[in-house]
């Protein structure tokens, strides 16, 4: 498949061609995941195999948080 075209609604909607939503498995109501990576938008379908990749990728965050918690109330 080549480069395939669209445009942003004036609500900043973007229609996703039809080919590639059958081919990615995309279907009404299905989350996105969207990601910025320099001068490109990434568009992701959170799938199980996505959300497997995020395991550990959030460890320590809430013991951080929550030490800078405690930093605070002294």
């Amino acid at each position: 498949m080549g480069i395939l075209f669209t445009q942003v609604s004036t609500k900043g909607q973007v229609v996703i061609p039809a080919e590639l939503r059958q081919e990615m498995g995309i279907e009404i109501g299905t989350q996105m995941a969207v990601e910025r990576q320099g001068d490109t938008i990434l568009l992701r379908p959170i799938t199980p195999d996505f959300i497997r990749g995020l395991r550990g990728s959030t460890k320590g965050v809430g013991r951080v948080r929550e030490r800078e918690h405690r930093k605070d109330k002294l």
